[in-house]
């Protein structure tokens, strides 16, 4: 099995999912196969841009449906979640298009602005525009990032290989260790 056709086979492929449900690491990593010659950067910013796209969509659908009841098992939090509907309702634009910036807003930020009940078509030009521009930065970052990765990965079928055989042997260690704690436990618990 080779990565690297594995990539060139299945990578646009794998942005799209990969970047509904998860994002940067994705496209930073598309980006560094877009250096490596493996994808090529426009159709890998169009992938991640259209997983985005998507994943958020869907979520924004979700916050405007089932928003009021999700937002209610987040108690503790409703001041803050106050503070985000007052600056969904104040900067529509600029929430929708920086929530894909926030750390931690990735998932939450699509729900807050449903549920805030901003209107379908403010929100999706927004969101294909939010997308495009997040798509375009993590991508570029990620390919100028190819210089510093690219002589690793074209030995990383050898060090796969070597990764794996130590995740065993580690899991190996981890299971045994637990397995003889349990069997301590229990002699100590039932003495005969």
């Amino acid at each position: 099995m080779d990565i690297n056709n594995l990539i060139s086979d299945y990578g646009y492929a794998a942005l799209v999912i990969g970047s509904i449900a998860e994002g940067e690491t994705i496209t930073l990593l598309g980006g560094v196969a877009a250096h490596q010659g493996l994808l090529r950067f426009p159709l890998v910013v169009l992938a991640v841009a259209l997983g985005g796209m998507i994943g958020d969509q869907a979520l924004y659908f979700i916050g405007r449906r089932y928003g009021a009841k999700i937002l209610r098992r987040f108690a503790r939090y409703r001041d803050k979640i106050h503070q985000a509907q007052t600056l969904i309702r104040r900067h529509p634009y600029l929430f929708v298009i920086g929530t894909r910036f926030m750390y931690g807003f990735r998932i939450l930020g699509p729900i807050l602005i449903g549920a805030s009940h901003l209107k379908p078509k403010i929100f999706l030009p927004l969101n294909i525009l939010g997308a495009f521009a997040w798509a375009l930065i993590f991508t570029t970052l990620g390919y100028v990032g190819g210089e510093v990765i690219g002589p690793w990965l074209h030995q990383f079928d050898q060090h796969i290989k070597r990764w794996i055989w130590v995740v065993i042997a580690l899991a190996l260690v981890v299971a045994l260790r637990w397995w003889f704690r349990r069997r301590n436990k229990k002699r100590q618990d039932n003495p005969r």
